[in-house]
């Protein structure tokens, strides 16, 4: 390859990385009506029901970007529970599918935001494809 193509092929690639950098991803949790939205490039793309904490227990409010995602991950802080598709945002704290879907909609959870475990996979993919950077995790009463 010569010099002056290497030079498009390189800008080429920046184009497209910046391109995908435009289009940020954003998770909508209001913990209030118990429901997520996903946003897309400011657009919103998906609607869900979610669980967060319990009485007694707390989901956090802030704005959060991700921090590690992890396919399977089993609780170390409550009896092993299943937690797949897992978007860790805030120390232990997580979005994550659930095998208590019927739950759904109330709070229930012992400070994560659960998902159905479809809707966690299709976050999770979806985290992935534009990067933990460009992805936002909003979470408010």
């Amino acid at each position: 390859m010569g010099g002056t193509d290497f030079l498009r092929a390189f800008v080429a690639a920046l184009l497209a990385a910046a391109g995908a950098a435009a289009e940020p991803l954003e998770t909508h949790i209001d913990k209030s009506d118990q429901e997520m939205t996903v946003y897309r490039d400011d657009v919103p793309v998906y609607r869900w029901p979610v669980s967060t904490a319990r009485a007694g227990k707390v989901t956090p409010n802030g704005t959060y970007h991700p921090q590690t995602l992890k396919r399977m991950h089993y609780s170390t802080l409550y009896n092993n529970a299943p937690m797949p598709f897992s978007i860790f945002f805030h120390g232990n704290y997580a979005i994550h599918g659930t095998d208590q879907v019927e739950k759904l909609g109330c709070p229930a959870s012992a400070g994560c935001v659960r998902l159905h475990p479809d809707n966690a996979e299709t976050l999770f993919n979806l985290v992935r494809e534009v990067g933990k950077e460009n992805t936002l995790i909003v979470i408010r009463d």
